[in-house]
């Protein structure tokens, strides 16, 4: 199926409106930053832990105050990888440029605050542009 340059376009606005521009700004050869993903806080939910999840072993190897670098937008090695399905849009919007996450929501509106999507022991994470 071939996609006319019309239709390629209207797409592409629809995935800028809900991707925070990240792939907008792409198409328009914007720089790309790099972002610093900083762990902040771990929580652990034990009572959860205890009803609902099977014995895992090194489910979350990541500590306090551990940083990793995002080039190009890609995931930082050794970064949990269901933790950057919860970290990669942002991380993406901000290597693109995009800022100001929800009208002010963050003090820095060059960073978003994002947890990982850990029900038993969520990770939260400072994701800044360089």
């Amino acid at each position: 199926m071939k996609v006319t340059k019309e239709e390629k376009e209207e797409i592409l606005e629809e995935i800028c409106e809900f991707s925070h521009n990240y792939i907008y700004l792409r198409e328009k050869n914007t720089i790309m930053y790099k972002c610093k993903i900083t762990v902040m806080k771990k929580c652990f939910h034990a009572d959860l832990i205890a009803k609902y999840e099977n014995p895992i072993e090194h489910a979350c190897d990541l500590s306090v105050g551990q940083v990793f670098i995002s080039e190009n937008g890609e995931k930082p090695k050794d970064l949990c990888p269901s933790a950057w399905l919860s970290l990669q849009p942002y991380t993406m919007a901000l290597a693109y440029g995009a800022e100001d996450f929800f009208d002010g929501w963050m003090k820095d509106p060059k960073s978003a605050m994002i947890s990982c999507n850990d029900g038993f022991r969520p990770v939260s994470f400072l994701i800044e542009r360089l």
